[in-house]
């Protein structure tokens, strides 16, 4: 533990600088403190979020204006990507936001490099299955897919197979910056982040403009600049600050699995449900025509885009709200939790504002084609009310991993988005003709009835005596 006068700076580790916040103010606590300290923590994760977000789902831009089956297939190449592998790697990855900072924080510095080595080794095991589904997709999608998008399923087939050769490197980024951050390293991975960014944007330009590779420059770009990811970050620990946490390569990262996957797997079924929602409307969009299906595609970019700013927020609150359970401080994480949905439900709203406000410049970064830029136009609004009920549940989605309960975060999501949302989307979308609009009125719903079924958790259920002692079980 961390005396009393301990005084942290910017670059203090997370948990130990919330470790001496909670030490001083253990007896006391008030909104605006933990207002602060969840806004501290959720700026340099909001802008890593949105860089990486950005460099795996820029390739819609680089091909926006060659077409509406490029969008299309982007779209569904990237969607699958995302449900199938990126969003796997990201959710097993929150199991290193627990283990990483409390060994920094107990002073084994190696178990850091331990931990991540572990969970590397489990997600490059993982790239094989991956890498399967991934070069045989555009088998899948003709059989699912209607006969007349036949060529938006061979484009988003062969994007996936190119996709293949940067699915390591992204899995090997995701626990490396964990390997950073329970440092209170950030400005390692958004270094590397803005680096790689730049080299993505100018490869896409090159490949798909420049030189004329057309559609396929967009995966090639994505796919090398994910490659770099680790590899400048292995700059970064070598040649700048970071490698004394790291740990000799040994037979040890084999062994002791378990209490990594039993964090890791419940919290991945949690982003996994949610994420699989939006690939089945990508799909019943297809079924609507090339018009739908591109506007269908440039609303869940943008939701996607938007949603990271909602998780940066859930990310650190929960982080922060995890700690004061397992510290014992009970009514600082009660208070926590009131302040961070407050939080996420004002990063909803800012969310909401922008896109409104945008709304008549949003459109024409997705397309120039006049009738797909009109229904872009149409949606927005929609679009931009589902902000406030999705950035509420990431939070309490967050609060739930934290008082550890994702089992239950599970169930809700699996059950309301398959029970209720998808089946009142398909009807509104197909019974009532509303198109595209009927299948996000049908998400909205089932995000509403998330937040409520999850807030009366908070406000009536939880038992934070029970987390506590749970959580000191687990150390």
């Amino acid at each position: 533990m961390i005396t009393d006068d301990h005084q942290a700076t910017e670059s203090s580790p997370l948990l130990r600088d919330i470790d001496t916040e909670a030490a001083n103010n253990s007896k006391k606590s008030g909104w605006r403190q933990e207002l602060a300290i969840i806004s501290r923590y959720s700026a340099p994760l909001m802008i890593s979020l949105l860089l990486q977000h950005a460099l795996t789902g820029s390739s819609i831009f680089m091909v926006g204006h060659l077409g509406k089956r490029e969008i299309g297939a982007v779209s569904l190449a990237n969607m699958t990507a995302q449900i199938t592998g990126y969003f796997v790697f990201q959710g097993l990855a929150t199991c290193l936001d627990t283990l990483c900072p409390q060994a920094y924080g107990s002073g084994n510095l190696t178990l850091v490099g331990l931990h991540v080595q572990r969970l590397t080794l489990f997600m490059l095991v993982l790239t094989i299955p991956i890498g399967a589904i991934w070069w045989n997709a555009d088998r899948i999608f003709l059989l699912i897919l209607p006969s007349e998008t036949q060529e938006t399923a061979l484009l988003a087939g062969l994007y996936l197979k190119i996709a293949i050769a940067g699915a390591p490197g992204y899995a090997c980024f995701e626990s490396g910056k964990r390997f950073f951050q329970a440092q209170g390293l950030f400005s390692a991975s958004l270094v590397v982040l803005l680096i790689c960014s730049t080299l993505n944007i100018f490869m896409g330009w090159l490949f798909v403009w420049r030189l004329q590779w057309g559609f396929i420059g967009a995966p090639i770009a994505v796919a090398v600049a994910n490659s770099l990811l680790p590899i400048f970050l292995a700059f970064y620990v070598i040649f700048i600050k970071g490698s004394e946490c790291w740990h000799p390569i040994s037979a040890e990262m084999w062994r002791g699995w378990g209490p990594m996957l039993q964090l890791a797997i419940p919290s991945w079924l949690m982003i996994e449900a949610e994420v699989l929602a939006w690939e089945f409307m990508t799909l019943i969009s297809s079924r609507l025509g090339a018009t739908e299906l591109a506007a269908q595609a440039a609303i869940s970019t943008l939701s996607d885009f938007a949603f990271q700013i909602s998780f940066s927020v859930a990310v650190a609150g929960g982080t922060h709200m995890a700690y004061l359970i397992g510290s014992g401080f009970l009514q600082r994480a009660a208070t926590s939790a009131k302040v961070m949905i407050f939080a996420s439900f004002g990063a909803g709203i800012t969310n909401m504002l922008v896109i409104l406000a945008l709304r008549g410049v949003i459109p024409g970064l997705f397309s120039d084609i006049s009738e797909v830029w009109h229904y872009i136009f149409f949606l927005l609004p929609l679009g931009a009310v589902l902000q406030i009920p999705d950035a509420v549940a990431t939070s309490l989605n967050s609060l739930l991993r934290a008082v550890g309960r994702p089992d239950l975060g599970s169930y809700v999501q699996l059950s309301i988005y398959y029970l209720v949302g998808l089946p009142l989307g398909i009807a509104f979308a197909f019974g009532l003709g509303w198109s595209v609009l009927g299948l996000w009125c049908g998400i909205l719903i089932g995000q509403s009835i998330i937040v409520l079924i999850e807030g009366f958790y908070f406000w009536k259920m939880v038992d934070w005596a029970k987390a506590s002692r749970e959580a000191v079980e687990r150390m």
